[in-house]
């Protein structure tokens, strides 16, 4: 029998957003010092004052950081239906998502057609990493490619005879997996994500390659990174174990494994800016950079984009998870991202210094920088939820110029009818 002490149910009627904040601190056994310590040092007094309705309701940025402090599976959660969707930060069904699906559920068990020589799909595989860098359109790109790929690829790993031709074989289909998971990134699918991720692990296992494994490890740990602060351990772990596996490699080792081994030590430090952990962080920054100093002054590794190239970059991505909003904006200076050969990671690049920008309060260089990231690439910025909440928050601007431009670029992501 229900106690009349209980903590009520925050979805049963309407509450107001401070009411939801009070209940799900409280389930969380945390106090408001607790609670605002862990929001970029805010205090208890305004917790406090947020719970009672005496402070608005914060800014969208601060809302997010909130849900992510208390664990929270939904936004709505925390915000009810009044803020914004709860797919902020999954996106839209691509059109192609249903094929890409089919084709990695449907595992072929029968050999009733032969399959391509593995060569000719690892041809295959670098023209759709080209394509990826290349087309502003990428998902739309690989959306086509991926499904007769994925098949293929599961063929020739299936009819594959001697042990050297299946280890082969798998490192192809584990690379195949790795650009699926590219495609099915930031789409409402989460089950089908993991599934690709562990597929293309257990793949690289049976590979024994270790630049393979390697790339495989890097996605998997990205994976556990994206899904909340509770996967945080789990990225480390990944990480920290391919880290063990490729370092005493590093002597004699080519360019790709060595780029990946660099990959793998900056998201050991992405993880822990995200932890707001900055010696940790900006460590792992120092060792990666170390690392992309010693590959050829050109060379851009086609899976991860490690390169000496993209080292600013990952600055600027340390300076903002870390929510430095000067660090952020004097990386984002230092940063150049006509040097990113990679259409879609150079918009990436653009809208973690739209980040900056937004944390350093210039919300209007914040704008203009998305609407550089769009150009680049439109499918990278219609997928991505940080530059969502950004346009979101300035279409309620105070300033009818900012409110003007961001509603137009929220249109063309399609947050707003047209």
């Amino acid at each position: 029998m229900p106690s009349d002490t209980a903590t009520p149910d925050p979805y049963a009627t309407p509450i107001a957003f401070g009411q939801r904040l009070k209940i799900l601190r409280t389930r969380r056994g945390m106090t408001r010092a607790q609670l605002g310590g862990l929001v970029d040092g805010k205090t208890g007094s305004w917790v406090r004052a947020i719970e009672e309705g005496r402070l608005q309701t914060p800014k969208l940025e601060t809302v997010l950081r909130l849900a992510e402090v208390l664990r929270l599976r939904d936004l709505s959660e925390l915000a009810g239906d009044q803020s914004v969707p709860v797919a902020l930060f999954t996106g839209p069904g691509h059109p192609r998502l249903g094929a890409v699906k089919d084709a990695i559920n449907a595992f072929p068990l029968t050999t009733a057609r032969e399959a391509p020589p593995t060569a000719h799909i690892q041809a295959r595989l670098a023209s759709a990493w080209g394509a990826r860098h290349s087309a502003p359109n990428h998902r739309e790109v690989i959306g086509a490619l991926l499904p007769d790929l994925i098949l293929d690829a599961q063929l020739a790993a299936r009819q594959a005879d001697r042990a050297a031709e299946r280890r082969t074989a798998q490192a192809a289909l584990s690379e195949v997996y790795s650009l699926s998971q590219f495609f099915v990134a930031y789409q409402p699918d989460a089950p089908l994500l993991w599934r690709v991720a562990e597929r293309g692990m257990i793949a690289a296992q049976e590979s024994e390659d270790a630049h393979t494994i390697g790339v495989a490890a890097w996605l998997t740990a990205q994976a556990h990174r994206d899904s909340g602060p509770h996967h945080y351990d789990a990225a480390d772990v990944v990480t920290a174990e391919a880290l063990r596996f490729l370092t005493p490699l590093l002597p004699d080792a080519p360019d790709d494994v060595l780029a990946i081994t660099g990959a793998l030590t900056f998201e050991a430090g992405y993880t822990a800016a995200r932890r707001r952990d900055t010696g940790t962080a900006w460590r792992h920054w120092d060792r990666a950079h170390a690392m992309a100093k010693r590959l050829p002054a050109d060379y851009y590794h086609p899976v991860t984009s490690f390169s000496q190239a993209i080292m600013g970059a990952h600055a600027v991505t340390v300076a903002v998870e870390l929510h430095a909003g000067g660090e952020s904006v004097r990386q984002a200076t230092a940063s150049d991202a006509t040097t990113i050969p990679s259409r879609p990671r150079r918009a990436r690049h653009r809208i973690e210094k739209a980040r900056g920008y937004q944390l350093d309060g210039q919300p209007d260089v914040a704008l203009d920088t998305l609407a550089r990231a769009h150009e680049a690439a439109p499918e990278t910025i219609k997928y991505n939820g940080y530059a969502k909440a950004i346009v979101i928050e300035e279409a309620e601007s105070k300033s009818p110029d900012r409110r003007r431009r961001a509603s137009e670029l929220a249109v063309k992501l399609g947050l707003l009818a047209a």
